[in-house]
């Protein structure tokens, strides 16, 4: 399984920290401008990439996930476009996991053989497909797991624990759980809740366990960071794109600074907590 994903987990937990994963869309508000953050969010903090692939209807989403994808639809980005994207990032920086995150259709118009033949060579370690369940493994994700390409499953706080079993079956990488009910972006997580639902997830699995949905601000950050592995961060930081356009959607010489700004501020916050 993929290497990266797993010496990123390892060297976490050698350092007694949880990590900061950070979600854009790939193409958001356009490509040159997306590729200019993806180059800096290592240095500014970002353990695992996850990168958005745009769709027409990513109905797992909130809405500003949905304007992100829009705004990069609009402005031309297709799947086709990531994988080299990715390939220039690997070229600079041979350590950091990107992860693709979505949904099956537009894997399914690539070719999903292809697909996963192509993110492979061009430096991808792994992939969250949000509308194919582990009924449908053959598809995409035992695929997947034959070229190494880890596939990231997704649990609820509805996922009993008679359900659990099924939806780690195939997983790898890590868990991401999903810690509220409905879209991205929406209400804050309870830590206190996280936490229970952390601990029972654990008792499943030995994979890394990471929590998103709903985490805003440092703070935030940092408490979710004393229960889990890590901490994802996605709409916080589109919206930080989309409150740096300008009056015809177009990014000011502000956005990469104020994106990065914020994902500094989300590490730091996750590294002081003591997690001993």
């Amino acid at each position: 399984m993929s290497g990266r994903i797993e010496a990123r987990f390892a060297a976490l937990r050698a350092q007694g920290r949880a990590g900061l994963v950070t979600f854009l869309v790939a193409g958001d508000p356009d490509m040159a401008t997306f590729e200019t953050l993806l180059a800096g969010l290592p240095e500014a903090g970002a353990d695992i990439i996850e990168i958005g692939m745009p769709f027409s209807d990513p109905m797992a989403d909130g809405p500003s996930i949905q304007a992100g994808n829009l705004r990069a639809l609009e402005a031309g980005a297709k799947l086709r476009h990531i994988l080299p994207l990715v390939r220039r990032f690997r070229e600079r920086d041979p350590d950091t996991p990107i992860v693709l995150m979505g949904y099956y259709n537009p894997i399914w118009n690539y070719g999903p053989l292809r697909f996963l033949d192509d993110a492979r060579a061009a430096g991808v370690d792994g992939l969250i497909i949000v509308d194919l369940p582990p009924e449908e493994d053959a598809e995409l994700c035992l695929p997947a797991r034959e070229r190494g390409l880890a596939f990231i499953r997704l649990a609820t706080p509805t996922t009993d624990d008679a359900r659990l079993p099924r939806v780690l079956a195939n997983g790898s990488g890590f868990l991401y759980y999903v810690s509220i009910t409905g879209i991205t972006g929406g209400a804050a997580p309870v830590a206190t809740q996280v936490g229970e639902a952390v601990a029972r997830i654990r008792r499943h699995t030995d994979l890394p366990i990471a929590v998103g949905f709903g985490i805003r601000e440092p703070a935030q950050a940092a408490e979710i960071a004393r229960h889990a592995d890590a901490a994802v961060v996605g709409s916080a930081l589109v919206d930080l794109v989309a409150r740096h356009l300008d009056s015809e959607g177009r990014a000011t010489p502000e956005l990469v600074p104020a994106v990065l700004a914020r994902v500094r501020a989300l590490a730091e916050a996750i590294a002081g907590v003591n997690r001993s």
